[in-house]
């Protein structure tokens, strides 16, 4: 919950003339204007990086960002703007300021929003919020930020004393000639630096810290996902083989960091998608619990990491394939029906590879046939998952995808179409003279089969009944029925292995 915190100024500030407005926390006179800044302050999030990311799918925009910028700043602002039209309704605000907020417009206080944001984007979430009387942007010409804004503010109020509400180094040339600050969510040296030029009106502290959020975007829940990349080494029966398991290690770090990259990049491109949908708003890029310009920074370094570990485990292609098929997925194909679906199957398959690139135990063409129909299987419970999750006011179709909620009958038959094929690969492949030839024990194997029918059905009446998650590897890892199978196929993987 937001903590504000009203601090009377101490003593009188003499770096300015004096004025017969008294401080903003007297009740007896209507206080000085409020003049709020947006990016950081009002909103839980940057608009110009939202715009940039929100029209990075399309490559003819990105190539115009060139010859917008060298025309100033401003100007590109306004092209950002133009072309990417953000939704207020959907943008981060700071509730704990926009509460106060209301309180200050209730007791008849002048509120401004000034800021170097775009007028486009400043006008529509004033109208948004209804609480401005006035605002102060850009406008393709100027760029309203630090002393340029604090000389349009000054402008504007025609010399009448300001408070002025912000949140980073920026605003001190502002403060510098403000009356009073009200600090929102600023770093400790930025309050301090604000505390020796003018009097501090408030506080707005109601950020929790952003390493949680970070830790929460790298999404590490979704790294069980990896684990495939050991099925080689079982399938080969090589249990003992500590080389082929250290190998595969590395490539399931490879992954990890690959992937968290990813995830990053995919919620930077879904940002509005993202805010539409039930879970997904809580992300931290799509609540501004973390800032976006954490992503930029984060995901080349993570990429180069993950790379830098395939190389190690000789698998350095795999993970580059990997990585350019998902940004092709997060850019483009998720939007697409049916493509989207043999894309994640594709994603799933692909771990599979690594793991036996790196382990040197190669996928089986058994194993592929296997996993393809079962990872087709898990991707079309992600898709019937989230279009029974569907809010009314969606109109039946999500943001971002191909379907629609009437395709909700085809695509469970396909799924459980898949499920029962991928079994009948598995007892086949338990029939065929291959596996027959492994050991003694090989009727074990047969064992499998109904384990994976009945967690493959079980995955599916979870989903018929609403209880999935949007993704059925994480409800797995959550589940101890999927555990306990899990554990089961292992247990009979090692006892058909026991000499005799």
């Amino acid at each position: 919950m937001a903590s504000m915190d009203a601090i009377d100024r101490s003593e009188p500030d003499h770096s300015r003339p004096s004025s017969s407005m008294p401080p903003a926390s007297s009740a007896r006179t209507r206080p000085v204007p409020l003049c709020v800044d947006m990016d950081g302050t009002l909103l839980n999030t940057d608009s110009l990086i939202e715009c940039f990311f929100a029209l990075i799918k399309d490559w003819r925009v990105l190539f115009a960002m060139v010859g917008w910028l060298l025309k100033g700043k401003a100007h590109l602002k306004q092209q950002l703007a133009l072309h990417a039209r953000l939704d207020p309704t959907l943008l981060p605000y700071n509730t704990g300021l926009v509460t106060w907020l209301h309180e200050q417009k209730r007791l008849g206080r002048r509120l401004i929003l000034a800021t170097a944001a775009d007028h486009i984007i400043a006008d529509a979430v004033a109208r948004h919020l209804g609480i401005f009387d006035e605002v102060i942007a850009s406008d393709g010409l100027n760029n309203l930020r630090g002393s340029a804004k604090a000389e349009a503010i000054d402008r504007h109020l025609e010399g009448q004393p300001y408070a002025y509400a912000g949140n980073d180094f920026s605003d001190l040339e502002i403060w510098r000639h403000a009356d009073s600050a009200v600090l929102v969510n600023a770093p400790k040296s930025v309050c301090k630096a604000a505390a020796e030029i003018t009097h501090i009106e408030a506080h707005v502290d109601d950020r929790a810290p952003w390493t949680r959020a970070l830790l929460k975007a790298l999404r590490p829940h979704q790294w069980v996902k990896n684990v495939l990349v050991f099925v080689p080494i079982v399938t080969a029966s090589a249990l003992f083989d500590l080389s082929a398991w250290g190998d595969a290690l590395l490539m399931f770090l490879a992954f990890c960091c690959t992937a968290s990259a990813i995830y990053m990049i995919n919620d930077l491109t879904d940002l509005a998608s993202d805010r539409q949908h039930h879970r997904k708003r809580n992300r931290p890029f799509a609540s501004g619990a973390l800032p976006l310009y954490h992503g930029p920074i984060l995901a080349p370094g993570l990429l180069l990491l993950g790379g830098s570990l395939a190389a190690a485990a000789g698998a350095f292609t795999v993970v580059v394939l990997y990585a350019v098929c998902s940004i092709l997925y997060s850019f483009k194909l998720k939007s697409l029906a049916l493509v989207d679906l043999f894309m994640l199957a594709a994603l799933y398959t692909i771990r599979l590879f690594g793991g036996g690139e790196a382990s040197g135990y190669p996928v089986s063409l058994w194993l592929l046939g296997f996993s393809s129909f079962v990872f087709l299987s898990l991707a079309i419970v992600k898709r019937v998952a989230e279009l029974m999750a569907l809010p009314p006011e969606n109109g039946g179709k999500p943001a971002g995808r191909g379907y629609r909620a009437g395709d909700m009958d085809i695509l469970r038959l396909m799924g459980v179409a898949s499920s029962f094929t991928s079994c009948l690969v598995l007892a086949l492949y338990v029939q065929s003279d291959l596996a027959l030839g492994l050991n003694t024990m090989d009727a074990l194997y047969w064992a499998i089969v109904p384990l994976m029918l009945f967690w493959q059905c079980r995955i599916w009446l979870a989903t018929s009944r609403g209880k999935m998650h949007d993704d059925p590897i994480v409800f797995a890892a959550k589940d101890p029925v999927s555990w306990l199978v899990c554990g089961a196929v292992f247990a009979i993987v090692a006892i058909a292995h026991l000499p005799v």
